[in-house]
């Protein structure tokens, strides 16, 4: 009896799916084409990165591979669109689809974009059931099986190449590495509560994407070291002394909104325990998940605009970092607590790396620039990124006015110099045009910024 159950369930179920109806490629394609599915993907992304707890800059490389691989495999089915191999750093042409075959490029895409996520992340369990109602719904548009079965190959053949190249970008051999501290007056030493390791000091020898080379934009050396009262140093450290002891509640809110700290460390008594939140990355990636919904951008324009968005956020990382591991400025915490104030907290946790420059400062104003570009000057958009988070929401008026205010978030947060933000910003600037006019995903866009 057992036997016979079970074989009537098999025939049962060959029927049903012989039965379903295959969609005509104008129908499936346009049901796969809808950015719904690809936004919800790229939020699951960003709670696996957060449950993971990734540093900042490590997370913006696995969000750079992962819109890499799904651009690439999307972009056969868009003529007027280009594959950015030979236009970012050693990456070569991914394998062609098969001439004459149908594909569902869409599907072919998000199946490029599971694989890097997951291969590059460490819990696949928190991808297992989410893929299975993911690839379900692709399976009732009424995709064709033979159409299926070739687009989920071929996003997985991009996605292998994607991980090819990827595996040669020098991260594998910087795990582990740690900073030694000098201790030479104005140099950075950890900060409390945690006192943790200097985050990633050998950042600037991984391979960049639009970059020639990491100091292709160099910042002008930091203000130096001068506790003497009158020096442009002891000015700057003043000045986040005074905004610190002296909050508003707008100047509170605005640092709070722009905290992205990964791993916030809190301390109760002798207790320790952190809270887990979304990296700057994720957060400007969520800011172009909103915005291109809001102007209902279509799927090749969604991806266009994540994956500029992601690697100028990942060459920004490369670029601050190796400035930050250049000039070693000691934080302002240090400073205040060692010369005149050991009481004195940031409302910020100091994260555990050099000053110099401001890391939210320089991702923020890269992808924003970027997205000024691709989207507009002058584009108004509410951020409710982290509202559940508890950060509450923020409107702007344009990308530039946003990422200028994550930048002065850092001094009213305490953690950072004014000159430090506005270095930063500076820089961000500079690379995110750079990103612009190297990497050209349309043919017929033309260079729209200068990289000066």
């Amino acid at each position: 009896m057992k036997f016979i159950s079970i074989s009537i369930l098999v025939l049962a179920t060959i029927f049903t799916y012989s039965c379903k109806k295959s969609s005509t490629p104008e129908e499936y394609n346009a049901k796969a084409s809808d950015p719904k599915l690809f936004h919800e993907t790229t939020t699951q992304l960003t709670d696996v990165i957060i449950h993971d707890i990734f540093k900042p800059p490590v997370a913006s490389r696995i969000y750079s591979y992962s819109f890499l691989a799904a651009y690439e495999a999307l972009v056969p089915g868009y003529p007027e669109y280009q594959s950015l191999a030979g236009q970012i750093n050693k990456f070569t042409t991914p394998p062609k689809p098969e001439p004459g075959a149908a594909y569902c490029f869409p599907l072919a895409s998000i199946k490029a974009f599971t694989v890097v996520g997951r291969t590059l992340t460490f819990s696949g369990n928190l991808w297992d059931d989410y893929e299975k109602d993911l690839f379900q719904k692709y399976e009732e548009m009424g995709i064709p099986e033979d159409v299926y079965k070739r687009s989920i190959a071929y996003g997985d053949t991009v996605a292998k190449h994607v991980l090819a190249h990827a595996s040669k970008d020098h991260y594998k051999e910087i795990r582990g590495f740690r900073y030694t501290v000098t201790n030479e007056p104005g140099t950075w030493v950890p900060t409390p509560p945690a006192y943790a390791d200097a985050c990633e000091p050998m950042w600037n020898t991984v391979r960049t994407f639009a970059l020639d080379s990491v100091t292709q934009f160099r910042c002008p050396p930091p203000a130096k070291y001068d506790l003497n009262k009158n020096s442009p140093f002891m000015k700057l450290a003043m000045e986040v002394y005074n905004i610190g002891k002296n909050l508003t509640e707008e100047q509170k809110a605005t640092a709070y909104f722009w905290d992205d700290n990964a791993f916030v460390t809190n301390v109760v008594g002798h207790a320790m325990f952190a809270n887990k939140k979304m990296t700057p990355a994720g957060h400007w990636l969520a800011i172009i998940k909103n915005v291109t919904t809001d102007k209902k951008l279509n799927l090749m324009q969604v991806n266009e605009t994540y994956t500029l968005g992601a690697l100028s956020l990942f060459d920004a990382f490369v670029s601050c970092w190796d400035e930050k591991y250049r000039s070693v400025r000691i934080r302002p915490e240090t400073v205040i607590n060692n010369n005149w104030d050991p009481n004195w907290r940031p409302f910020l946790e100091t994260p555990a790396f050099p000053e110099y420059v401001s890391g939210h400062s320089t991702i923020s104003a890269a992808c924003g620039t970027v997205l000024a570009k691709l989207i507009g000057e002058n584009v108004a958009f509410t951020d409710t990124t982290e509202k559940k988070y508890g950060h509450g929401v923020k409107s702007f008026k344009s990308f530039k006015e946003a990422y200028w205010d994550a930048s002065i978030s850092r001094v009213y947060g305490g953690i950072h110099y004014r000159d430090g933000v506005e270095e930063g910003t500076r820089l961000g600037e500079k690379i995110g045009a750079n990103v612009l006019n190297r990497v050209i995903t349309r043919k017929s866009r033309k260079v729209v910024a200068s990289a000066k």
